[in-house]
């Protein structure tokens, strides 16, 4: 399949924070290491044999690895790029997709940060759209980007939609 499918014609591509990989990775050793104590301490608990116990732990630690081996793979998939006319979205490694945008058709655009997100200094920017199917979403923004973001979409969308 062509990269072209998942380019825009001229613009560049916008990264998201370093940051947000660190908050993933964390979040993912975080995750993936209770669900592999909730899996293993039971084990050791009730005297299961030895072999059964230190397997269902290498299992775990390498699920705990693997995905963080993978979440700088996933964060390098992420990137948006604003245009004249409309927004475009990618991410995906496995399913890539691409997201395009119009100002036009923007509701509202959202600025979220959970718990973590606070914790790493990073938002997300969700753009509410005329569709239903609509689920664009900019995670891992600098705070000052996304506030600053979701004041040019708000502009562009008011003056997009001014014209229909």
């Amino acid at each position: 399949m062509s990269a072209d499918l998942f380019c825009p014609p001229t613009e560049t591509w916008i990264s998201l924070s370093p940051r947000y990989l660190t908050q993933r990775r964390l979040g993912a050793a975080i995750g993936w290491g209770l669900l592999a104590a909730v899996a293993a301490v039971p084990l050791w608990i009730i005297g299961a044999p030895t072999i059964i116990c230190l397997v269902v732990t290498a299992v775990g630690v390498a699920v705990i690895i693997w995905r963080l081996i993978r979440q700088p793979v996933i964060f390098r998939a992420w990137g948006f790029a604003e245009r004249d006319t409309d927004l475009y979205i990618r991410s995906g490694v496995w399913i890539q997709r691409m997201t395009v945008v119009p100002y036009g058709r923007m509701q509202a655009v959202e600025v979220e940060a959970g718990p973590l997100q606070r914790i790493f200094k990073v938002a997300s920017v969700k753009l509410v759209t005329a569709s239903a199917q609509s689920d664009a979403v900019i995670p891992g923004l600098d705070p000052g980007d996304a506030a600053r973001l979701r004041d040019r979409l708000t502009e562009r969308g008011e003056t997009q939609a001014a014209g229909l």
